[in-house]
């Protein structure tokens, strides 16, 4: 993975915003963590393209930017991302002509942008965001991934575009400032921290969406030209008519060719195992491919310090991680790591999370995961794991409880009344509404289930996948990239292929409940691939810590910044609000399986450093 950036400007527009090679070191600088190995520029009249490398495919021959010439024009492209099936889309430009000069799937998406222009998305099966400039037409393309797992972001001021792989890549640029309004709070508190689709939270700071490409020329008029080239919802009216063996051997070849496509790398891999269905799968097809090649697979897990001493069965963690990860490191005879978090680091590292993410996110889930990916960054540079089944397969609760997945709103965040009472007055004047601007957005989720036909049930369940893909999945993406690529660590997400995604769109319920159980076809199908005792473990979370240490830590952290003369926090947030928080927490969840009362010190916590980090001002 790599770290991408440009200037887009006409009429001497670009020579104004970036005046000097001094502007390009800075936003470099800004992004090396994401591509420590190489870094590279390209610069012309009107654009300027940045590239930061972290080497996996063809590290001695993959530099970017990266120009082709295709017929009477020159094609610059900046890459950030991983493609999968770089070998099918090479053999197809080919028989075309193409003669290709590295092995690097940038160059196969750099010549399939030359050859079939946009279209060549269709053909792209991976995780990426990339920029093409046209040297003939002074155009620029931009485009994402079809999930969303590689980000994006973008603002246009005074008809010059900026674009980067993170928002601190905008926020290093002369003339981008970062500014907070009334609607930017309100992301803040009543979305967070999952955040609108297309919103990058501070004003005029956007985000391409997943599946969408964009030009930006002269003639654009000073916007980005949109469109979004894929839905997985494409083609669902259609019947379905597979019964479930067909499904179930389907699905099989699926997961395990998506697995094997994304084990390709030229530098050392491993995959995460938390024990759960997910990992252990992953982890499982990808060590009998390397048994193939005669490579070890290592493993990692992450746990908490005296977590076990601590833990508590409950709703959303009926048992603890421990006894599964050990049975399956002895399963698959892999070199198995343990990390092992301590609760002074877990606090500390809430900061750091913040600056990698540019925004407040997961508390201690995210801060947990950025020490996580450090460490494992130390053995590997690529990491598989297992986010997305549970979005697509029907793993979470809510899917699972009747009550909950009828709720008339996102079913992981029903505390809009508890949110509003740390908004300060002044963020919800002018007849504003918290509950049905929350509503409103789930609305208008839901409403793109527009299918024909559905018995209830069904349709339901579409729109609790459509909601599980746009909001909490992207929030879980959003995580993993931040946190992963802050060490230079590219984690790759097998379980996101399209093909699965979209095949399971229209797989029926009733398949996907297979014998009354989360992710049931799943298990069903890749039956044979694990010991039965993890095959048909009761799901269980991501791991937080137990260990009350924790919240005390958060609670006395949070009381000693909000008594500092500099709390920038207490300029959106009600402080009664916050002290009635550290003095006897309500127990309302704030967002998903794992946010409770220390989860909401600790995001806030992450919301006044962000506005400090950034040097936010209000508006």
């Amino acid at each position: 993975m790599c770290a991408i950036a440009g200037i887009i400007g006409y009429n001497g527009k670009l020579a104004a915003a970036a005046p000097t090679a001094e502007t390009a070191e800075r936003i470099i600088k800004t992004l090396k963590r994401r591509g420590p190995d190489s870094d590279g520029v390209f610069r012309s009249e009107n654009a300027l393209l940045i590239h930061t490398r972290l080497a996996v495919i063809d590290p001695e021959n993959g530099a970017q930017p990266m120009t082709v010439r295709y017929g009477e024009n020159e094609f610059t492209i900046v890459y950030n991302g991983e493609l999968y099936n770089t070998a099918e889309v090479r053999s197809e430009l080919e028989k075309s002509g193409h003669i290709f000069a590295t092995s690097s799937d940038t160059e196969a998406v750099l010549r399939g942008f030359a050859e079939w222009g946009e279209d060549c998305l269709s053909r792209l099966n991976g995780i990426f965001a990339f920029a093409v400039w046209e040297s003939k037409t002074q155009k620029l393309f931009l485009a994402r991934d079809r999930i969303g797992v590689k980000p994006l972001f973008y603002t246009i001021k005074d008809g010059v575009l900026y674009f980067a792989s993170e928002i601190k890549g905008l926020l290093c640029c002369d003339g981008v400032d970062a500014v907070l309004t009334a609607d930017g709070v309100r992301e803040i508190m009543l979305m967070g921290p999952a955040r609108t689709c297309g919103c990058g939270v501070l004003k005029d700071i956007f985000d391409l969406k997943p599946a969408e490409c964009a030009w930006f020329s002269a003639e654009t008029g000073g916007r980005l030209k949109k469109r979004t080239y894929w839905d997985y919802a494409d083609g669902a009216e259609q019947p379905f008519d597979e019964d479930f063996d067909t499904v179930k051997e389907h699905i099989s070849y699926l997961v395990r060719d998506a697995i094997t496509r994304q084990t390709v790398a030229d530098v050392p891999l491993c995959t995460f195992l938390s024990g759960g269905l997910d990992s252990s799968l992953i982890s499982s097809v990808t060590n009998r491919r390397f048994n193939e090649t005669g490579k070890k697979l290592h493993t990692f897990s992450v746990e908490y310090r005296d977590n076990q001493k601590y833990f508590k069965a409950g709703k959303f963690q009926p048992n603890s991680d421990d006894a599964y990860i050990q049975m399956m490191a002895e399963y698959l005879g892999s070199e198995h790591h343990r990390v092992v978090i301590d609760t002074p680091e877990l606090v500390e590292a809430l900061y750091t999370s913040t600056e990698a993410r540019d925004l407040p996110g997961m508390a201690d889930v995210d801060s947990s995961l950025l020490l996580f990916c450090k460490a494992v960054r130390e053995f590997s540079t690529v990491a598989l794991s297992g986010e997305c089944a549970d979005e697509i397969f029907g793993g979470y609760p809510w899917y699972r409880d009747k009550d909950i997945r009828m709720t008339d709103g996102f079913p992981w965040s029903q505390s809009t009344a508890y949110r509003t009472r740390f908004i300060r007055s002044e963020y919800l004047v002018d007849g504003f509404d918290p509950a049905q601007y929350v509503y409103g957005k789930y609305l208008d989720t839901i409403g793109k289930v527009t299918e024909k036909g559905l018995d209830p049930l069904e349709k339901r369940m579409r729109e609790m996948m459509r909601l599980n893909m746009e909001w909490f999945m992207q929030t879980l993406l959003d995580r993993k990239d931040r946190m992963s690529m802050h060490w230079g660590l590219e984690v790759r997400v097998p379980f996101c292929d399209y093909r699965i995604v979209e095949y399971l769109y229209r797989v029926p319920w009733e398949y996907k409940d297979y014998l009354g159980r989360e992710k049931g076809l799943l298990r069903e199908a890749m039956s044979g691939w694990l010991p039965e005792g993890v095959l048909w473990r009761k799901k269980s979370p991501y791991p937080k810590t137990h260990n009350p240490s924790y919240e005390n830590a958060v609670r006395e952290r949070l009381r000693e910044e909000i008594n500092q003369i500099d709390c920038p926090v207490l300029d959106i947030l009600e402080r009664s609000e916050i002290e009635k928080l550290m003095s006897h927490g309500e127990g309302v969840q704030w967002y998903g399986q794992l946010m409770n009362d220390p989860q909401t010190m600790a995001y806030i916590i992450q919301i006044n450093h962000w506005l400090k980090f950034h040097k936010i001002s209000l508006q």
